[in-house]
């Protein structure tokens, strides 16, 4: 019996019934030969970190545009939040933490830069639209590796695609992703506005202080507290109705209060500009793509998304710089 062989009967053994089990997943686009050590999930969960998407996020926007300050979050530092609450629930409620552990660290690989401020611009200006959900799932599926994608698991695949509010995850591992990221970006979204200034703890309503707490850390370990509890011995993933009701709140002020803010979204008409400006250059110098995209650009729309593919891949520092070298005149030197 191989170590792999090994894990998977562990999970058999240990996981809740209703678990997804690697051994039973529905497989992958292309077959391959099974790891002898890692079952398939696990695979899975290395290939997504070991991407250059993974690897971008560090450099894109979460809430505040290239932040001064070292604390402000990334959209790496979001996907980690994302995965550790994810996995502390996954754990509790004995599902299947490396599956759990994949949807979480790939859910936001298909982010623009600059956030959503980007994600909007392309998806106005892109006549195919754009969701940096699909385009999460069209990351892993073709564009890794140069065209060659990651070839995943059907199930991360499933909950990747299906971590929005829309969305509707077939497994409950991806059910538990789709939960934590909501959790993780009000709790450190709002921590950040606090750090910036834009809001006091003291500004929170009462409805929501007085039912998940008065500190970002006590409505945290509220939440993944009563989602646990809520879940416990059910096939479902949820929070109970009062707990739910104050997270719809703190939903809404945060709209209000910080999502909305004019400091803290000052810049994003900036960045909209550049992302639109950059598609439209690019869509009529489509030869100067990366190779591989080029190759896929065969016609009018497979040009329009291979365009997409490429501005929606860039770090903001890169989409900066890459505007700068187009468009900013530098200075004359004689060599």
């Amino acid at each position: 019996m191989t170590i792999r062989e090994e894990l998977e009967r562990r999970e058999k053994e240990i996981l809740a019934p209703w678990a997804s089990l690697s051994s039973e997943s529905r497989g992958r686009a292309r077959k391959e030969t099974p790891c002898d050590i890692r079952p398939a999930f696990q695979r899975d969960r290395d290939r997504i970190l070991h991407s250059k998407s993974f690897r971008r996020l560090k450099e894109k926007t979460q809430v505040f545009l290239a932040p001064f300050g070292d604390h402000y979050r990334t959209r790496m530092t979001h996907t980690l939040e994302v995965s550790q609450n994810a996995r502390t629930i996954a754990k509790a409620l004995r599902l299947n933490e490396d599956l759990t552990e994949a949807i979480a660290l790939g859910h936001d690989l298909g982010h623009t830069p600059f956030g959503h401020a980007g994600e909007r611009a392309l998806d106005r200006v892109c006549s195919l639209g754009f969701k940096h959900n699909e385009q999460s799932l069209r990351l892993v599926d073709i564009l890794e590796r140069d065209g060659r994608g990651l070839n995943l698991s059907w199930e991360v695949r499933d909950g990747i695609l299906n971590h929005q509010t829309s969305g509707s995850p077939s497994t409950l591992e991806g059910q538990i992703v789709r939960l934590s990221d909501k959790i993780a970006y009000f709790h450190h979204d709002m921590d950040d506005a606090m750090r910036a200034g834009i809001i006091r703890e003291e500004d929170v309503p009462p409805e929501i202080t007085g039912v998940v707490g008065k500190t970002t850390g006590e409505r945290l370990d509220c939440f993944i507290h009563d989602t646990i509890r809520t879940s416990q011995g059910k096939a479902m993933i949820g929070m109970s109705e009062p707990v739910a009701q104050a997270f719809k709140d703190m939903r809404t002020f945060m709209r209000r209060r910080v999502y909305s803010d004019p400091v803290a979204k000052a810049e994003e008409y900036k960045a909209e500009k550049l992302v639109e400006v950059l598609f439209d250059y690019f869509s009529r110098h489509t030869d100067e793509l990366p190779a591989f995209l080029r190759e896929m650009a065969v016609d009018d729309q497979s040009r329009i998304r291979a365009v997409c593919d490429y501005i929606s891949a860039m770090s903001d520092r890169f989409a900066i710089a890459k505007y700068e070298e187009l468009f900013i005149p530098k200075s004359w030197s004689v060599l």
